[in-house]
């Protein structure tokens, strides 16, 4: 299952289930205001295997937590500061 960061529009994850990719918001888990390092730690530990965010700099500043986690996966994307549709 793939977790979407803070930073990533809501929409998302309907667009991820037509593609068969499980997905959750940090913010529905109750994850809105974790560290980064603190959230890879949470994301592994609940099962989530990949991370999508915005954030430029997500891997310098969790890259403590993803030394210890080298199978979880964060995916940088580059979305234009629109909203979503719908």
């Amino acid at each position: 299952m793939w977790l979407l960061d803070v930073n990533v529009p809501k929409g998302l994850v309907a667009a991820l289930a037509e593609l068969g990719i499980a997905a959750q918001r940090a913010e529905n888990r109750g994850w809105g205001g974790l560290t980064n390092g603190n959230l890879v730690g949470a994301a592994v530990e609940a099962g989530f295997t990949c991370l999508v965010t915005r954030d430029r700099l997500f891997g310098e500043s969790a890259s403590r937590s993803l030394k210890r986690f080298p199978t979880f996966t964060v995916v940088l994307v580059t979305l234009p500061q629109l909203r979503w549709p719908g």
